[in-house]
């Protein structure tokens, strides 16, 4: 369909998608089945049995800047999102600094997934017919790169809804094994919310647990995903604050369930020896026999459905960006009928294919995957601190009226509060007399190493900016979005 009308030149495609459309934007882009068969066993290599307690810290810590990114999508429906909520509340530097963040860790998104999606069909062709390589990773990441660049190209309707199909099925196969796996447990035990079982003997005990809560954050760093469509949403003010903030609770509580079951069959004891990606194939053919082959298909349609919605959300970050020049204006370009970023999206194609190539091959597309997961932790958890901290910020200074000690003070501390011991753990920093946060192994320890070098380009970035052109900072706080839209569909 041709929604060119529906939006003034050089604008995305205004009220294309309702609050179900952006909903699975957010839920997708967490790949609920991918993160339960590879980010959450990570963790688990870490907390052991108590793994589940760090889901639960998980939705904590999220669902607190879920409420922080809603008030703050109440006044600013923006493709910038979180560095226009960062510039308004705090200052443009700010701004410009997520902007930087988010610009480097969204893309990396789909070549994350292409990885997973690599070495997931390459170990499953190669155990059964036809029997491939085993090393056979690479053609996967090409084919689900040209998916993805197909849905992206072609505009945020039918990306939107294909997403929305793919969310609904992956979904709704682990929930049902979960199910039958408590059915099947020999002991069910609330223990598991505990450190009882946090029996890793190099991350015993709270250590343990907010080791694994790292790649737990990882398995929700997605549900802000919404927040990116606001331009192209209807009733975005709205419609953005309730599918960020359901979309944490709904899968959190999938989450729960999933990592709870799978505890529970498998043993609390024995879970730190639970296998990334083939851990959950061997409960689906303990429960399901042959039908096991569904939990296969719901990864590869998960990592499919992830992939296209960073893609999505990476595209109209860079847009936004080239719209106020923090990048190539090129950026900014888009297709003329069906209103997508065009070049930003053939941009996200490249990076999306040069990344798992490289530390595919200069690693393994296992530890690629663990390395790239544990880079994204460490850049995406300041920014949930930094969105915190903007609401208060925002509502303090800018809509006093409207400020209120709980929603626009508390929350937001307690949210900060929430996710430092994951930052910690995940920079591979050690804390002076904070025994039960302990760093990460290598490689994946080596990912503040990139942040900072990350930031420190930012920084020069910056400073050259306000020297040359400061109105481009300043432009981070700009709101495109000229008029209110209709009521959600």
């Amino acid at each position: 369909m041709d929604t060119s009308s529906s939006a003034p030149s050089g604008s995305l495609a205004r009220e294309a998608i309702g609050l179900r459309g952006v909903l699975f934007q957010s839920i997708t882009h967490m790949a609920p089945a991918a993160a339960v068969a590879f980010s959450i066993p990570f963790g688990i290599s870490y907390g052991g049995g108590a793994t589940p307690l760090a889901v639960l810290i998980a939705i904590v810590a999220c669902l607190l800047v879920a409420i922080s990114i809603g008030q703050l999508a109440k006044h600013l429906p923006s493709a910038g999102s979180f560095y226009t909520y960062a510039s308004q509340g705090l200052h443009p530097s700010v701004g410009f600094l997520v902007a930087w963040v988010y610009a480097f860790i969204e893309p990396l998104v789909a070549p994350l997934l292409f990885l997973n999606l690599g070495f997931a069909a390459a170990d499953f062709f190669h155990r059964e017919p036809p029997h491939l390589a085993a090393d056979l990773w690479w053609p996967w990441v090409l084919v689900g790169a040209a998916i993805v660049f197909f849905l992206g190209y072609r505009g945020i309707r039918v990306s939107a809804r294909t997403g929305t199909v793919l969310g609904l099925f992956e979904i709704g196969v682990f929930a049902v094994l979960a199910v039958f796996l408590i059915a099947r447990a020999d002991h069910n035990t609330l223990s598991v919310f505990t450190t009882k079982f946090a029996n890793n003997p190099d991350f015993k005990g709270f250590s343990g647990v907010f080791a694994a809560s790292v790649f737990t954050v990882l398995a929700f760093i997605g549900f802000e995903a919404a927040a990116p469509l606001a331009e192209e949403a209807k009733d975005p003010t709205r419609t953005i604050g309730r599918a960020v903030i359901l979309s944490c609770l709904l899968i959190g509580l999938y989450y729960v369930l999933t990592t709870y079951a799978a505890t529970v069959f498998t043993g609390p004891e024995k879970m730190v020896k639970f296998a990334t990606g083939t851990g959950w194939e061997g409960l689906g053919r303990a429960v399901w026999g042959g039908a096991w082959i569904l939990v296969f298909i719901a990864i590869v349609n998960s990592t499919i459905a992830n992939s296209n919605a960073g893609s999505n959300a990476a595209t109209r970050t860079w847009f936004a960006m080239g719209r106020v020049r923090l990048l190539p204006r090129a950026l900014a370009t888009l297709h003329p009928r069906f209103r997508s970023p065009r070049v930003a999206v053939w941009l996200q194609l490249i990076v999306g294919l040069v990344v798992p190539f490289w530390l595919g091959f200069q690693y393994d597309p296992i530890t690629a995957f663990g390395l790239v997961a544990t880079i994204f932790v460490v850049m995406f958890v300041p920014v949930y601190i930094v969105i915190n901290l903007s609401s208060m910020a925002y509502y303090w200074r800018k809509q006093r009226a409207e400020f209120n000690r709980f929603l626009h003070g508390v929350i937001p501390l307690v949210g900060v509060a929430a996710f430092i011991p994951a930052f910690f753990a995940s920079a591979g920093i050690k804390v002076p007399g904070l025994r039960f946060i302990a760093p990460l192994s290598y490689p994946p320890s080596r990912a503040g190493l990139v942040a900072v070098i990350w930031m420190v380009l930012g920084l020069v970035y910056l400073v050259t900016l306000y020297v040359r052109n400061p109105g481009r900072v300043t432009d981070t706080g700009k709101v495109f979005l000229e008029e209110p839209q209709g009521a959600s569909a």
